[in-house]
Order: C-alpha cells, then sequence, then structure tokens
C-alpha cells in the first residue's frame, strides 16, 4: 500500500510553493535561511517548471533543480515534487498546436496562461507521461523527498475540451459506459426531438446548438471530461509508484463550492494517496469563516474522514477576485488553525516568496514585498511556532455530528439548461444549510447518497436534484432505522441519466418522505410567501412553493398565501424508528434555524447553547489524545465551556472549567484523561 502521510515530516506540514526558478541563485541561500527562521517544514517545488528542465525537445536541464533540493534537504526541508504537466512548454504547442482546447463555440484558446490542455491529446499524454518518468527516475529516492504532486489544479480553468480528438475519445467512453448506442438513446431519451443516433460514429460532443440541446448528453459529457482528467493523473501517479515506490501521490483539490465545479471529488479522493486541498477566502460580503469552515469539512469527507493536508491559502490578500482586501492582523493564523481542527495536518501557503513579475505578483506570499519587517512576515514566523507546538495532533481525526449529503453530479444536472427557476442554486442551498448547523455548533460531514449513514443521528439533503433508486433506497433504510432525515425541495425528481423517475414527485425520495408533489410553482423575483404552524409561528421563504399532498406525512408549517396557500410547506414522516422531514420552499436564515431545531428534537444531539455566535468548538481525536479547537472570529472575548481539564497547548497554560478565548484568538487544548 502506498504511504497516505508526507515522508519524513514528524510535525505538521508549514511551508508554501517556492519558486526559485523566478530568483537569481543568489537569493536561494537567504530564502532557506527565513525558511528556518519562520518554522518552515516543507515547500512545493516545480509545479510551473516544465520549459526550464525540458528547455527545447528531449534536451533536459536539471542541474538548478538538483541545487534547490540540495540546498532544501541540507536545511532540514522536505519537499513536495511537482510534475509540471499543468503548463506544456511553448515549444510543445508549437510542435502540437492540437493539444490546445477548444471551447464548445469552436474557439481553439491560445498558450500563454496555465492550464490550457485537451486531456484527450495523445501527444501531450506522452510528453506529459515522459516529463513524470524523468522526474522520477532522477528525484525518486532523493532524501528531501516528502511526497508527489501531480499538475496543479485540475478542472481550473479548464476541464472540458470539444474537439475532434475528444469527439473520439467521447464516443470510446460511451462504448464502454453503455456497450452499445441503442443503450445511450434510451438512456439519453434520443426519441425527444428526433436525435437518435444509429452509430456512435454519429456523436459528437454537445457542442453550440440552435437551443437547448440534450440534458443527458451535456451531463455525460461534464462525466466524461472529470474522468478523462482523471484518467491523466493516475497515469502519473501509477508512473511514480513505480519509480518512486513509498512516496505518496497527490494532487491538490479546490473542494469550496466557491472555487470549482467541473470535478467529482469524491471518485478522485479514491485515486489520490493523500487528499489536499487549495482554499481562498471568496470575499463577497459573505462570513468568510464559515465558507472556510465547509471547504474544509468538505476536504476530510472526501479523505474518507482521514487526516487531509491544506496545500495552499493566501497569507494575506489574493489578485483575482474584483476586490482583494488583506486579511485582518490574526486572521491569516485564524484561517490556517481552522483548517487544522477540520483535519489537516498543516497549513501551506501559496507562496513563498511574493513575486515581482507575472499574472500574481499581487498575491500576497509568506514573505512579502516589503520583507522581514513586515505585519505578514511576523504573523508567519509566530504561526510557525503555533504549528510546530500542535506536532502531537498529527494523525488525529476529527469529529462530526451530523452529515450533509452532496453530490457532485446532481449539481452539474441541476445546473443545466431549462430547469423551473434560475434562482434555485444547488450551491446556495448547501451553504444555507451548512451555514444553520454551523450556527448550531454542530460539525458536519459530507456524504455521497449512496454511503453508509448509520453513524449520523441528523442527514440533511439541500439539493439533490439527481438521485439514484440506490440513493433513495438508502435514504429510506436510514429513517427506517431510526435516522432523522432532512430534505429541501428539488430533491429526488431525475435518475443518474437525468430522466424524471417514474410516478409523481419527488421520485426517489416518495415513499421516504410520505408525500407526492402535483406540481412546481416557482415565485417571481422579490415575491415572497408566508407560512405559519399550528402552534402560531410564522416564517418567511421565497424562490419556491410546491403543492404538496401528503401520504403519510403530517403538515408542520403551511402556506399561508400564494397560490399553494392552505397546502403543506414543511412536513413531518414518522417511518419505522425515524423520521423525515420536507421543506418545499426557500427558507431564510431564520427559518432554516427554526426547521432545523424541530428536526433536532427528534434526535439524541444535545444542542450547543452555551456558545457565543462564530465561536467554533471542533475535536480531533486519536491515538495522542483528544484536541478541543476553539476559534473566536469575534471582535470580542469569549469563554468556552470545559467538561474536563487540560494543556493550552499555544501558551502553556492549564485550562479548567471554562476556557478564556481572547478576541479574533485560537486556543488548543489537548485534553486530560
Amino acid at each position: 500500500m502506498p504511504e497516505t502521510t508526507p515522508r519524513g515530516l514528524t510535525g505538521l506540514a508549514f511551508g508554501g510553493d517556492y519558486n526559485p526558478e523566478q530568483w537569481p541563485e543568489s537569493v536561494w541561500q537567504e530564502d532557506v535561511r527565513l525558511m528556518r527562521e519562520a518554522g518552515v517544514t516543507m515547500v512545493s517545488v516545480g509545479i510551473f517548471s516544465w520549459a526550464l528542465l525540458e528547455p527545447s525537445p528531449g534536451a533536459y536541464d536539471f542541474g538548478w533543480l538538483d541545487r534547490v533540493l540540495d540546498l532544501l534537504h541540507e536545511n532540514g526541508i522536505r519537499v513536495d515534487l511537482g510534475t509540471p504537466t499543468v503548463v506544456p512548454p511553448a515549444w510543445f504547442y508549437r510542435a502540437h498546436p492540437d493539444a490546445l482546447p477548444v471551447t464548445a463555440q469552436g474557439v481553439r484558446l491560445a498558450f500563454g496562461s496555465r492550464g490550457a490542455i485537451c486531456h484527450s491529446n495523445t501527444d501531450y499524454r506522452a510528453a506529459a507521461a515522459d516529463i513524470t518518468t524523468r522526474l522520477a527516475e532522477r528525484y525518486g529516492d532523493h532524501p528531501a523527498l516528502a511526497m508527489w504532486h501531480v499538475h496543479n489544479e485540475y478542472g481550473v480553468p479548464v476541464s472540458a475540451c470539444y474537439c475532434d480528438s475528444c469527439a473520439a475519445h467521447f464516443r470510446r467512453w460511451l462504448a464502454a459506459a453503455y456497450g452499445t448506442v441503442d443503450a445511450v438513446n434510451e438512456a439519453w431519451g434520443t426519441a425527444f426531438w428526433g436525435q437518435r443516433y444509429a452509430s456512435f460514429e454519429e456523436i459528437d460532443p454537445p457542442r453550440l446548438t440552435p437551443t437547448v440541446g440534450n440534458p443527458a448528453q451535456a451531463l455525460d459529457y461534464r462525466r466524461f471530461a472529470d474522468a478523462t482528467m482523471r484518467e491523466n493523473f493516475t497515469a502519473e501517479r501509477d508512473i511514480l509508484h513505480r519509480l518512486s515506490p513509498g512516496v505518496p501521490v497527490t494532487t491538490n483539490f479546490m473542494t469550496a463550492l466557491s472555487q470549482c465545479d467541473s470535478v467529482d471529488y469524491w471518485a478522485w479522493g479514491r485515486e489520490v494517496d493523500l487528499v489536499t486541498n487549495d482554499h481562498y477566502l471568496i470575499t463577497d460580503g459573505r462570513r468568510t469563516h464559515v465558507n472556510l469552515a465547509m471547504a474544509a469539512d468538505l476536504t476530510r469527507s472526501v479523505a474518507g474522514g482521514a487526516p487531509w493536508l491544506l496545500l495552499e491559502h493566501s497569507t494575506s490578500g489574493v489578485n483575482w477576485q474584483p476586490r482583494n482586501p488583506a486579511k485582518a492582523p490574526g486572521q491569516m493564523a485564524r484561517n490556517s488553525l481552522a483548517h487544522v481542527a477540520r483535519g489537516s495536518d498543516g497549513a501551506m501557503f501559496f507562496q513563498w516568496r511574493q513575486s515581482r513579475r507575472g499574472a500574481e505578483k499581487f498575491h500576497s506570499a509568506m514573505l512579502p514585498q516589503g520583507g522581514t519587517g513586515t505585519r505578514v512576515w511576523r504573523e508567519v514566523v509566530e504561526l510557525g511556532a503555533s504549528v510546530d507546538a500542535l506536532a502531537s495532533l498529527r494523525g488525529t481525526r476529527t469529529e462530526a455530528d451530523v452529515a450533509v449529503l452532496w453530490d457532485w453530479h446532481s449539481w452539474w444536472a441541476q445546473n443545466l439548461d431549462w430547469r423551473p427557476s434560475e434562482d434555485h442554486d444547488a450551491r446556495e442551498r448547501a451553504d444555507a444549510f451548512y451555514e444553520a448547523l454551523y450556527d448550531r455548533h454542530l460539525t458536519v460531514d459530507f456524504a455521497h447518497p449512496e454511503a453508509d449513514l448509520s453513524e449520523y443521528p441528523l442527514v440533511v439533503v439541500p439539493a439533490l436534484y439527481l438521485m439514484t433508486e440506490a440513493a433513495g433506497d438508502n435514504l429510506r433504510a436510514y429513517v427506517e432505522d431510526g435516522g432523522t432525515l432532512v430534505v429541501s425541495y428539488f430533491s429526488g425528481i431525475v435518475d443518474e441519466h437525468d430522466g424524471v423517475h417514474e410516478g409523481p414527485y419527488p421520485g426517489a425520495l416518495r415513499d421516504v418522505l410520505g408525500l407526492t408533489v402535483e406540481e412546481f410553482s416557482p415565485l417571481q423575483t422579490g415575491e415572497r410567501v408566508r407560512l405559519t404552524g399550528p402552534d402560531g409561528s410564522e416564517l418567511g421563504a421565497d424562490v419556491w412553493t410546491e403543492f404538496v399532498v401528503p401520504r403519510g406525512a403530517e403538515t408542520v408549517w403551511a402556506y399561508a398565501d400564494g397560490l399553494t396557500a392552505g397546502r403543506p410547506a414543511v412536513t413531518r414522516h414518522r417511518l419505522g424508528e425515524g423520521t423525515a422531514w420536507y421543506v418545499s420552499t426557500r427558507l431564510g436564515a431564520e427559518g432554516l434555524d427554526a426547521l432545523l431545531g424541530r428536526a433536532i428534537e427528534d434526535t439524541r444531539l444535545t444542542p450547543r447553547a452555551d456558545l457565543p455566535r462564530d465561536v467554533e468548538v471542533v475535536r480531533r481525536t486519536g491515538e495522542s489524545g483528544t484536541f478541543l479547537f476553539a476559534i473566536n472570529h469575534t471582535a470580542g472575548d469569549a469563554e468556552v465551556p470545559l467538561d474536563t481539564t487540560g494543556t493550552e497547548l499555544l501558551t502553556g497554560e492549564r485550562a479548567a472549567g471554562r476556557l478564556a478565548v481572547p478576541a479574533g484568538a485560537v486556543r488548543v487544548v489537548r485534553l486530560d484523561g
């Protein structure tokens, strides 16, 4: 079995992307001296260096990389070594212009950025295998090597290509998946609009058409594009496993729903030896720390609950959003340790030294343009000491309270054209339900709809438009065995081919929810409805309503106005030993809190009413003990109740009864016993 932790690291990983090729060698000695001052334990090297390693076809220059790796090793710094296959050299594209991707509109993209790759192109695949082989043969047993880093951020900025090579590859993929063209016709419903195919050769990618194309074809093409990228990753991974045994192989994910929507990370998580992730705050006015927690929980879930590694985030502002504010004092450490709380065995950044040229020269770094006299540098050094103090929690696992179901295939399907309302956004519902659970201080695992859910007292379904029969059966068994299920609207509607399940809506969820839906009734922009309960409670909602018919479910809140006035809006269904809740409209934060509060009453969960809002409390547990993280995102001091005693690792102080957490600070207690 391949190793699943960076080789040679005894504590947590701390460091970032190191790009020495941007600087004269005279700077390298200063770099490693400052890395040691900051407590850096690992850096990522070589990710964008193909043109330097192979300056012309078949001519290699490894001398500079030899010197870099040797220098890092001499200074006790481990290396996450990249295969530079995200940016082939200019000479490669001159020789193979058809390796550049083509858009659905028929435009071939140009060289000059990054990730401009047709993943079906055989010349690219051969060249990528060659440079990977050369690197593995030369550095596979280098003493600095901790792990291999294949490519960079698959799916960003290009995941799908629509060229003729991809068309041929797509046909082969369909033949392997379906066996016959008749099976494709059945799955895609090609009888509609006369789209039937007589042979695989007649099938093309879903290129630009006069109006909306076949949705099942578009869904399968997203699957194909994702699988094709994954084929290229596994080809490089297998070379590295063969030539560099015992060294883990990864590629950096971007699991946050705010950052990548083209990759099925459930499938990718099974292929890497160690799950790693890049995360950047989206400064759109939302509570950025909630998005961070959600991304970390999702990454840990993709890793199957095992420790993962934060491979990139920023010390301060980034440079690619419309507005890029600096992080407040202390925010860098708070962000970093929040990832550690939720399962990361380290905190890495992009990048070590801030660039002077290129597209990301205004992106913050561990060593800023202003050097060691800056606030950012002082905070980096302080964070390095904190990360070192937490070495004992390496390998422990984060404890979760509830599960949220998520499926990238369902997200892809729901985002296709001609749905009942463009205002219904699966990501928005996932964000909203997650935030409601976060505000109840519940730690979330994400789970695939067909996964084993038996350990969770509460399972939440924010948006699962696409649901297989197996997933529906799984949720029914979960509830019958005593679980509590909360389902939001427009879920369970179609099967894996985007075909509506037979019978009334919501197809795969009818039985477990104890109801049918006669008709969807989306609302106009700005239109709202009121919901009332038998106890006189009132909630507000927007975007969506439904004509719900109970088939065993009881009404908890009903519509008070609109076309659906008098009809059930929120229902509860007792089934076996458990209960299933359904909400047929878009509730805001107050409504979601009320809904979850009622659903939690059906579970064994004990709400943490003693914790302030925006003070996170998360636990990691393992052979080395139990560690309680308390993270204060507020501007005021806070106290967190402790049910036992322990030692606070960042200050060395003893903690008992109540843990004081200053404004904006983090405290980590290793609990006694």
